[in-house]
């Protein structure tokens, strides 16, 4: 009889046990890396050759009120 309990209390041990058993699997997908495009620098440029060409402007408004 005890060699009987200790085989179903066994049993029912490893049973209960790889109830607890977990398993998890995480799937992880490639990082895209995609180019950007920046036209802050055009932008910038033109605003910069602008800007000279109305400073010119102005300077010759300047030199033409002055007179």
């Amino acid at each position: 009889m005890n060699k009987k309990m200790t085989i179903a209390s066994l049993f029912l041990v490893f049973y209960a046990f790889s109830g607890c058993q977990s398993s998890h699997q995480v799937e992880i997908k490639p990082v895209e890396i995609k180019p950007i495009h920046i036209t802050i620098d055009v932008n910038v440029r033109v605003e910069k050759a602008l800007d000279s060409f109305f400073d010119d402007l102005e300077a010759a408004e300047n030199k033409i009120k002055k007179e």
